[in-house]
């Protein structure tokens, strides 16, 4: 009898499972995802900058048909542990094993007025917009502005401001540009580590970028372009680019799988949930660094791609050991790396291991020409591996 594997989500993480566990003898593998397109989230700096353009980003789920996935295009809209089912729309999906990999809904409508008067950093048609926006943009304050935690890619709105001031320079705008990141992070990329976040607020700093930290957004007065902070300060801008808030999706915050915030709990080796044949990886789980506390509260591995991957990586493997009955298992070991765009050909990179105690063992290099171009071929090698 087939052994029946649903994925739910078709993100970095979901499409590494997907992808590793087809190739088993007697198993059916279920790929749900309600947009049936997977888009390379960290190529939207590139298209933010002209550099890319969206079909170049972007692929269609359907094609690992071919592979022998099932993709099943819809809204998941029940998880059921208890009876080892999914539904989907109104469809239910048994299974022996299940991987949830959904990610985190962005929810800009938590801060008013930030869905009417910023370009959200993590969504296509935003980045779109942003693109012309920049082009025609004359000269005054842009703010990169991180509305709060957590957020996935922690690098992402600092490469951001990286690019757009390389943009504006290569433009010969930049004397007219006063850039800024704002955020509630003490530093940036808190949970890479004091030495990382210094690193960041150098190179922010040698590039003429005011870093702004502990401070924490309450709205947007889009009449008067001001932000308002929680302690009462505001600051006005000329243009605004967004991390919106996260929260988990609410298919998962209403299941038994959710912890006390809605993001699903994992074992941090395994990534197995309390559950018989349920796992849970990438931006929708929670996992806390061990020994790493901020305010009596745990520091959670951060919501990024790489993770999601090697994350994936376990959990197939596993579960195949498990299928075949013999080998031995593998445990994720909180090892992850970063390569951040920094513009004029060059990146930097933090890696490490996240899970070293009692704080990361990450380590900020560059930026360097060596380390763009890995990143370029990474983005290449992505598209043509999974799909």
């Amino acid at each position: 009898m087939s052994r029946k594997i649903v994925v739910l989500g078709g993100g970095v993480g979901g499409l590494v499972v997907a992808n590793r566990l087809r190739v088993l003898k007697d198993v059916e593998v279920t790929l749900v995802d309600k947009k049936q397109e997977h888009l390379f989230y960290p190529s939207l700096l590139w298209l933010m900058i002209g550099k890319r353009k969206p079909d170049e980003i972007r692929r269609d789920l359907g094609v690992l048909e071919r592979k022998g996935v099932c993709v099943l295009s819809g809204e998941v809209t029940g998880i059921n542990p208890d009876d080892k089912s999914v539904t989907v729309g109104d469809e239910k999906l048994p299974y022996d094993y299940l991987i949830v990999a959904l990610g985190a809904d962005l929810v800009p409508e938590r801060v008013p007025g930030l869905s009417e008067d910023a370009f959200n950093l993590y969504e296509l048609e935003s980045v779109k917009r942003l693109r012309y926006a920049l082009e025609g943009f004359p000269g005054g304050k842009v703010v990169v502005l991180i509305s709060s935690t957590p957020f996935k890619c922690p690098a992402a709105p600092y490469e951001a401001a990286l690019l757009v001031e390389h943009f504006f320079h290569t433009r010969g705008k930049r004397g007219k540009i006063d850039l800024e990141v704002i955020t509630p992070e003490p530093l940036p990329m808190p949970t890479a580590g004091p030495s990382a976040g210094t690193a960041m607020t150098v190179l922010l700093a040698l590039r003429g970028i005011a870093f702004i930290g502990s401070t924490a957004v309450k709205e947007v007065d889009v009449s008067n372009s001001e932000l308002i902070f929680n302690d009462g300060q505001k600051r006005l801008f000329d243009l605004l680019i967004t991390v919106p808030p996260h929260q988990a999706p609410q298919v998962v915050a209403e299941s038994p799988l959710a912890g006390s915030a809605g993001w699903i709990p994992v074992d941090p080796k395994t990534l197995a949930t309390p559950y018989d044949g349920v796992y849970a990886l990438g931006d929708v789980t929670t996992v806390p660094l061990p020994g790493r506390y901020k305010s009596d509260q745990p520091l959670n591995l951060p919501k990024a791609g790489v993770f999601a991957h090697h994350q994936a990586d376990v959990v197939a493997h596993n579960i195949a050991t498990e299928i075949k009955g013999r080998g031995g298992l593998r445990a994720f070991d909180g090892h992850g790396w970063c390569i951040i765009e920094a513009g004029y050909g060059r990146a930097a990179a933090a890696s490490g291991n996240f899970y070293a105690t009692p704080t990361p063992a990450v380590r900020f290099k560059g930026p360097g020409l060596v380390l763009h171009w890995e990143k370029v071929l990474f983005e290449k090698y992505w598209l043509r591996r999974w799909f």
